[in-house]
């Protein structure tokens, strides 16, 4: 009952937080930081402990899902070199950087300072896209930042669960080959079809509250497969989620896949407060078990780490700019390559969040030195999330970047298509085929000049006009009990989904994310 109402306090703490961060445009993991350090500081906040493999399960499959749901593989394709440059050997270096730290510093045995490398290797997409969505950044920037989350997510877990493995099993590193081996390609080939046995099963029950718990049950059972059959869970959930990603949104309704998306988000949202609950209590139970020798020395740790995640990322991020720049200019590459200032955002762009947080928690009880690699996580976090965090809105205005116009430009392309698909369906010469002929050629005209017909149109105008009028009556006819609640209802969601379809876009998103 404890946990539940430290909870439920978190749950409170972040709403308020989060009016600051939208009105000071702070990313939101960091003031789930803060309220999660205030909450675990509470005299009655419960010292609660989470089985390590849940941990992994719980807070990991759905973040790697919602992730891989958004990377096409042809964005892979595309941006192969600057995402195997910050996803593959950033993620490299930075944890062989802290591993040598971890032994040099603290004496760490070798596997225990690789896994504290690869817990705060891999940045988190959701603290860098909250910040990075409002500002006008060049657009193969935010998708390569964005794009590189999931497979940092990928490569970092992997050097994690080889270490670990290592840590409980001296022998490891002996048939690690041979492990990969299987683990690999198993993942991968379970994950494709587990996805596609989805398709079938999820299809007919979409638009439905089973399919949409099918969704999470599907999620989290493809982990459980792929740990019970030895396989990798990691590249087993990003290929399922791939293939749905690629396959199943045609063949949804809208109602459906509204609901999902709205469910994921708050899901995805909600693992972000467990996480930093979870791991504040942890950092405050052993705060307190430690000696002052100890916490001393764990601080110490906890500053270089942090320190040499910062300047492992930045030096290497810069160091690509100029070997790309040279490539390119000598003709052995076609990647673009990065401005200084792109390179210099990308670098500093490094926070992490609940990646980090959730292998921390992942870590045995019994793990060497797991007391203070916790501590080196949480601080990792924490100064990411405080330092770059605050400091990367003020360094985008100072550099000042041109105005990318390419995503609007797409959009106004991809909008009058399919304004002169629906001008092409639309046969014969009745009433209402001319009134819809008129009104699809009006919002052709609004499209060709770059702008939303919804935006500017006085049609939609008046539609949301009188979708207020028709709330207030709605309203008024519940109050003086000239309708059941049953018919309010119905009605209510009526006039829901009309809104929705004459708002203009950005009007229906879900802030935090």
């Amino acid at each position: 009952m404890a946990f539940f109402e430290s909870m439920l306090t978190l749950l409170l703490v972040a709403i308020i937080f989060l009016q600051f961060s939208r009105k000071f445009r702070i990313p939101y993991p960091t003031m789930l930081a803060i309220a999660g350090i205030i909450v675990a500081a509470f005299p009655w906040a419960p010292n609660v402990a989470i089985d390590p493999q849940l941990a992994l399960a719980l807070l990991i499959a759905p973040v790697l899902f919602d992730a891989a749901y958004d990377l096409p593989p042809r964005t892979l394709k595309r941006n192969w070199l600057p995402l195997v440059s910050l996803a593959g050997i950033a993620v490299i270096l930075t944890a062989a950087a802290v591993a040598a730290v971890g032994v040099t510093i603290a004496g760490l045995p070798l596997a225990a300072a690789v896994a504290l490398g690869a817990i705060v290797a891999p940045p988190d997409a959701a603290a860098a896209t909250a910040m990075l969505d409002r500002f006008d950044l060049p657009r193969q920037t935010y998708v390569i930042l964005k794009g590189e989350s999931l497979l940092n997510d990928a490569v970092a877990l992997l050097i994690f669960s080889a270490a670990v493995a290592a840590v409980a099993n001296p022998a490891f590193f002996t048939g690690v080959l041979a492990e990969l081996t299987l683990a690999v390609p198993g993942g991968i080939i379970l994950g494709y079809l587990l996805g596609r046995l989805y398709m079938v099963v999820g299809l007919k029950l979409a638009g439905t509250l089973g399919g949409t718990l099918l969704e999470f049950v599907a999620t989290f059972g493809t982990w459980v497969i792929a740990e019970r059959l030895h396989l990798s869970a990691i590249l087993a959930i990003v290929v399922y989620a791939m293939v749905i990603a690629r396959y199943m949104p045609e063949r949804q309704t809208a109602r459906h896949r509204i609901h999902s998306y709205s469910v994921w988000e708050a899901a995805v949202f909600l693992l972000n407060v467990l996480a930093f609950l979870l791991m504040g209590l942890q950092v405050r139970q052993i705060v307190l078990d430690l000696e002052p020798s100890r916490l001393n020395f764990a601080i110490i740790l906890a500053t270089a780490v942090f320190v040499t995640v910062i300047a492992v990322r930045l030096a290497w991020v810069l160091l690509y700019n100029r070997v790309v720049t040279v490539l390119a200019a000598r003709g052995y590459t076609r990647q673009a390559a990065p401005s200084f200032a792109t390179s210099l955002i990308a670098g500093w762009c490094g926070m992490r969040g609940l990646v980090t947080l959730a292998t921390a928690l992942a870590l045995p009880i019994d793990f060497p030195d797991r007391d203070i690699i916790l501590l080196s996580a949480l601080a990792v976090v924490l100064g990411t999330l405080v330092v770059q965090g605050l400091t990367l809105g003020p360094l985008i205005r100072f550099l000042n970047f041109d105005p990318d116009t390419s995503l609007d430009r797409d959009l106004t392309r991809t909008r009058m298509a399919l304004i002169d698909a629906a001008l092409a369906e639309l046969h014969g010469q009745d009433k209402s085929t001319r009134i819809l002929r008129d009104v699809y050629t009006s919002e052709r005209e609004i499209a060709a000049d770059g702008k939303h017909p919804r935006e500017v149109s006085k049609l939609d105008k008046q539609r949301r006009r009188v979708i207020v009028a028709n709330r207030r009556k709605l309203a008024a006819m519940r109050r003086s009990d000239e309708i059941d609640d049953d018919v309010f209802h119905i009605l209510e969601q009526e006039l829901d989904w009309a809104e929705l379809a004459v708002l203009p876009p950005g009007r229906d998103e879900i802030v935090e994310s």
